[in-house]
Formats: structure tokens, C-alpha cells, sequence
């Protein structure tokens, strides 16, 4: 042994682990994210074997770990780079470079075909939305609750009138033409995303005006998606204006004298709720999502909606305990800061075809797409203040009406650092892309032809 290991050896307390295992266990801290530096090249090599073999597993054992190393590299390779780490890049390289990846075929397809067979027969997504709606809304203060949904139409109503005249006369001036504006561009950014936006508006589309489906679904998704990442890029900078003027942010919370616990006026234990009651809050998470996805079935009611309003009046009227409620809590903190970026990445490899966003890249259509966005986040901005709202947070909210579905909801909260204002996201996401696409309708069956 050389001599100054042997004197550190000497020095070493009794019963402290060896100098050798001290300096493994630095190694083994450090981590991508949430994932040990060992453990994650340890996934790449068994993701390489069975990419070899050409058999990847689509369970989850295999997606938890692919996942969550491919979205935290990307995650914390975006908060690593100056500059643009304030622009919410972690979460725009999370879903856009995998998407990117894959249309350059640099992932290989026996991995796209686990991942996107796992995202898709797993309902990955809605766990993760009703993780985070059933516990930022139990988390809440039942006292500001009621009024905080009631406000937030303020902001979502003004926005949308506010970024539909702009956005309109944004495109006819750049010679889109008005009706190609309206119907293409405007109302697909505001329409609530692909699955509840840009396919029922294009089935529409194609009744009235006896044009293939397909083809109009083509012309409306680019900029749903180009929408959805301006929104994301506008809400990280909406984050690093709040660090800069605090007096403009809420730093999550919609309102002033909003509160995030004590719950039910007790205050939490000390060490958290217990483990087992953590399980039942994930339990019961999913059971109003399931709730809501039979009414979706037998009423077409949204499932997100129905979910959303069980919440609420699970906690308005306390029926919930409140160690249930810190058990909910405790999940939705889980949820976000251990499944936000594994889910980004999934939906980037799985929902998120690259050669669509790319159609949108004409200066008329982005100069269009960016003007609407704007408008519509920033009517959500200065009309924060007439209502009680904090300002950042208002446009955050109004943001996610014009992102890509749930999947925006989640990149645009996650860039803005926001994602306690889920619940809020939704109703605009839902309900206000619902309303969006009914008036559209009604609007392109007698003008739109």
C-alpha cells in the first residue's frame, strides 16, 4: 500500500467504511437526473444487447429504465446550456430531440417500437395527469379553490378573443388569407390538441367540405405543434422574468394567500405521510381517472374533465382525510419531479412525428403562429391583476390553451416550472379546446367552404 494511503487508512475512524467504498459511493451519487451515472450505463448496455437481438421488451421494467435515463439526459443536458436553459430547453430537448432522433432513424427501431407500444397500451400519460390533478388539487387551499377555477376563465376568455383577432390579421397581411388563418392556423393552436383538437377539426373539415380526411389533418397539425413548443419557450422565459420580479410571480401559486398545506387545518406530520397511505392516494388517483374514462364511454363526457371535477368536490367537501390528502400530495411531488422528463421523452419518441413540425416552418405560418401564441399569453399577463391573479402565473395557464394536449399541458408547466397549476391547465386544455372546436365548426359549415 503507498504511503499516504496507508496513513489515510491509519487516520480512517473506527468502523467507517473504507476509503474505497467512500469513493465508489461518490461515484454512485452522482446521478443524470434522478438516475445513477453507473446504473445508467449499465441501461444503455442491456438496451444495446437487446437492440442487437432485435427484441426490446414494451413492458414496463424495460420503459422505466430506458426512459427515465434517455429523459433525464436530455433534461439536464437542456438545463445545462447558457442561455437558452431559461427559455425551458430541459423540456423542449425532452420531447423534441427524441422525436427528432427517431425521424433520423439515429434511435433504433427495435427501441421506438418498446417505447411507443408501452406509451400507447399503457395510459402512461393519464396516470401521470391524474397523479398531478388529484394531488396539487387536494394539496390546495380548499379556501382560494373555488375562486381560483372561477377566475381563471377571466384570462382564458380574453386570451382567445385577443389572439384570434391578432393572429387573423397577422396572416392576412402575410398573404395566408383570412379563412386560411382562421380555420388552419388560429383555431388548431386554441382547439386542445391533437387527439381532442386537430382530429375532430379535420373529420369536421372533411364533412363540410367533402375533402380527404387526411389531408386537412395534415394542414392543421403543424401548428398545433409549433404552437404548443412556442408556448413552452414562452413559458421558460415567463419562469426567469419571475425569478428576476417576484412581485409578478405566484412561483406556482395562481393567487395571493393561496396555500399548498397545511391540509384541512391539521398541520403534516413531521416525517410525511406514511408509505401505505401514499399507495392509497396513487389508488385513488386512478379510480376517478377510471371514473371519468366510463362516463368518456357511455357519454363522451372528457375523462380529464369528469376527473378534474371529482377532485374539486372530494375537497370542497372534505371527503378526503387529511392524511389522505398529504398522501395525494406526496404522490403528485413523486409524479413531478421522477416522471415529469421519462414521460417527455416517451412522448417525443411515441406521439411527436418531427416532419410535421417541420411543414410549419415558413415564415408567414411561424410569424402567424407566434404572433397567436403571444397575444393569447400575453391578454392572460395583463389581465392577471384585474382578478387577484398573479400575472405569471395567468399567462402560464392561458399558455397551455395553445399547447399540444395533455402532452403540452405537461412541457409547457414543466418549462415554466409550474406544474401545481395542472388542474388549471386542463380547463383550458379541455374545456376551452372543446368550446374552441364546437364555435369552429359552427363557424367553417357556413363560411369556412
Amino acid at each position: 500500500m503507498p504511503q499516504d494511503a496507508a496513513s489515510t487508512e491509519r487516520q480512517r475512524p473506527p468502523g467507517a467504511a473504507p476509503l474505497a467504498a467512500q469513493r465508489w459511493w461518490r461515484i454512485m451519487d452522482a446521478r443524470i437526473g434522478i438516475v445513477p451515472v453507473p446504473v445508467a450505463l449499465v441501461v444503455a448496455g442491456v438496451a444495446a444487447i437487446y437492440v442487437r437481438i432485435g427484441q426490446v421488451p414494451s413492458d414496463i421494467l424495460m420503459n422505466i429504465a430506458v426512459l427515465s435515463t434517455g429523459g433525464f439526459l436530455c433534461g439536464e443536458i437542456g438545463k445545462r446550456v447558457p442561455g437558452l436553459r431559461h427559455l425551458g430547453l430541459a423540456a423542449i430537448l425532452a420531447t423534441f430531440l427524441p422525436s427528432y432522433l427517431r425521424y433520423a432513424h439515429l434511435l433504433p427501431t427495435p427501441l421506438v417500437k418498446s417505447i411507443s407500444e408501452f406509451t400507447d397500451s399503457s395510459n402512461f400519460l393519464y396516470l401521470f395527469i391524474a397523479s398531478i390533478i388529484v394531488g396539487s388539487i387536494l394539496g390546495m387551499d380548499r379556501r382560494v379553490l373555488i375562486s381560483g377555477f372561477l377566475k381563471i376563465f377571466v384570462p382564458l376568455i380574453a386570451g382567445s378573443g385577443v389572439a384570434s383577432v391578432v393572429g387573423c390579421a397577422m396572416g392576412t397581411a402575410l398573404g395566408l388569407g383570412f379563412n386560411h388563418t382562421l380555420f388552419k392556423i388560429v383555431v388548431p393552436i386554441m382547439a386542445g390538441g391533437v387527439g381532442e383538437g386537430a382530429i375532430p377539426l379535420s373529420v369536421g373539415y372533411a364533412q363540410f367540405s367533402h375533402q380527404p380526411q387526411g389531408d386537412l389533418f395534415a394542414e392543421v397539425l403543424p401548428a398545433v405543434m409549433l404552437a404548443s413548443l412556442t408556448a413552452i419557450v414562452f413559458a421558460g422565459a415567463l419562469n426567469f422574468i419571475g425569478k428576476r420580479y417576484p412581485n409578478l410571480s405566484g412561483e406556482g401559486r395562481l393567487q395571493p394567500g393561496e396555500e399548498d398545506v397545511p391540509l384541512a387545518g391539521d398541520e403534516p406530520p413531521a416525517a410525511g405521510p406514511a408509505i401505505q397511505t401514499v399507495g392509497a392516494a396513487v389508488v385513488m388517483a386512478v379510480t376517478l381517472y377510471l371514473v371519468g374514462a366510463l362516463t368518456q364511454k357511455l357519454w363522451n363526457w372528457p375523462a380529464p374533465v369528469v376527473m378534474l371535477a371529482l377532485a374539486v368536490a372530494m375537497k370542497l367537501a372534505r371527503v378526503a382525510s387529511p392524511s389522505l390528502e398529504q398522501g395525494a400530495y406526496a404522490n403528485y411531488r413523486f409524479f413531478s419531479a421522477c416522471v415529469t422528463y421519462p414521460l417527455l421523452f416517451a412522448i417525443g419518441v411515441a406521439k411527436t412525428p418531427w416532419e410535421k413540425l417541420m411543414a410549419a416552418f415558413n415564415l408567414p405560418t411561424i410569424a402567424t403562429i407566434v404572433a397567436t401564441v403571444a397575444a393569447l399569453m400575453g391578454t392572460g399577463f395583463l389581465v392577471a391583476r384585474f382578478v387577484g391573479m398573479y400575472p405569471i402565473e395567468a399567462a402560464i395557464v392561458a399558455g397551455t390553451h395553445s399547447g399540444q394536449g395533455g402532452t403540452g399541458d405537461v412541457a409547457i408547466l414543466t418549462a415554466g416550472n409550474r406544474m401545481q397549476l395542472m388542474p388549471f391547465a386542463q380547463i383550458a386544455t379541455r374545456i376551452g379546446g372543446a368550446i374552441t372546436v364546437t364555435l369552429a365548426l359552427i363557424a367553417y359549415a357556413r363560411f369556412g367552404r
